[in-house]
């Protein structure tokens, strides 16, 4: 990337079709596209009282047909899949009238679809006339540039970000409004299809690291720059209309990024095999162990398993599971050494073992 050095943070205002061809090669960590959705409008929307509906009508939603569409699908994603790294991730946002086919040309470009996720609207539009379900929600499709992508996925970061619980598929998050919508010189919303921040911090805090370079070929108002900025990442945008690049470089150079932006990691798991505490001394073979509640006593074998008898035998974990009639145990939780007067957990003596050891 250091011939195009000057392109980082910064926003090119140019047809993507045009402009992704002066990127180089594997140059772009991830990709986030919120391409036209091709929603085909024909006639002006009316609510109920009369008054009309704010729908994107925009110039750069429309197309001949569908195979026009399809092929101004190909040309980008094939220019995308070129300047993604080979462990790289994109992100493509799309409603009902695209996504599907955009799904399928990711696919037969050699993209590896990892997830779709359902970004379901808190405050969506309503149907005005009643004649369909109300259209509640869009589509992310997460793809690796190939199934064999060492692809980055914060998993802990996500887990925390979910009050420590695993982040599901659905995504329950509203629409842009009020402040942060971008306002054009009349007071009016700059963009039709603005997106939420929240939604772009999701996208970017899950599968990116600090420091990674975004691409966003159709950046329209700045939501994806402003939250790389804030969360430490760099990107590149590339946007066809003048209003709205000048429009999210004023939003963009008004962001301060987080003092803070370290994430949750999943926690260095250090093994150490139940053999190395008697092979060290700090357990013997015939001492015996217990459990918290002194109900079993088991032997330690010269190999490291446990004995209680002849039917009840095997690893620390095993013997554990079979004495509790569970599928599985952790051993190192379960067993106890006397220890004078009371009980030891065998796991304080692993980390004694660790830190002696200076095996963390």
């Amino acid at each position: 990337m250091s011939k195009n050095l000057n392109l980082i943070n910064k926003i090119i205002c140019g047809d993507c079709l045009n402009e992704l061809k002066n990127l180089p090669d594997k140059s772009v960590d991830m990709v986030f596209a919120d391409p036209p959705y091709n929603l085909q409008l024909n006639n002006h929307l009316i609510r109920p009282d009369n008054t009309s509906v704010d729908a994107v009508d925009d110039y750069w939603d429309k197309f001949e047909s569908m195979s026009s569409y399809d092929d101004f699908t190909f040309k980008w994603l094939n220019e995308v899949r070129r300047v993604l790294k080979d462990d790289g991730t994109i992100w493509v946002i799309g409603s009902y009238h695209n996504i599907f086919r955009v799904g399928c040309i990711l696919q037969n470009l050699g993209f590896w679809i990892l997830n779709d996720i359902v970004w379901i609207k808190n405050n969506p539009m309503p149907n005005f006339k009643g004649t369909r379900f109300t259209n509640a929600h869009e589509t992310l499709i997460w793809c690796s540039k190939s199934r064999k992508s060492k692809y980055t996925f914060n998993y802990e970061a996500m887990k925390a970000l979910n009050d420590g619980l695993q982040m599901r598929s659905d995504w329950g998050l509203p629409i842009c409004t009020g402040n942060e919508r971008v306002k054009d010189e009349t007071g009016e919303k700059l963009h039709s299809t603005q997106k939420p921040e929240n939604l772009l911090y999701r996208v970017i805090l899950s599968s990116t690291k600090k420091g990674d370079l975004i691409l966003d070929p159709f950046f329209g108002s700045g939501t994806t720059g402003a939250v790389a900025k804030k969360l430490g990442r760099n990107f590149i945008g590339i946007e066809r209309d003048k209003k709205y690049v000048d429009g999210a470089t004023k939003r963009i150079e008004a962001i301060k990024p987080f003092d803070k932006i370290e994430m949750t990691e999943k926690k260095k798991v250090i093994r150490v095999p139940f053999g190395n505490l008697i092979e060290s001394g700090k357990l013997k073979c015939g001492d015996t162990l217990t459990d918290v509640n002194k109900k079993y006593v088991a032997t330690i074998l010269a190999d490291g398993s446990l004995k209680i008898d002849d039917n009840l035998q095997g690893s620390i974990h095993q013997l554990g599971a079979k004495l509790q009639n569970l599928p599985s145990c952790n051993g190192w939780k379960f067993w106890y050494v006397k220890n004078k007067n009371s009980l030891k957990s065998i796991d304080d003596l692993r980390q004694e073992f660790i830190k002696d050891y200076s095996l963390s």
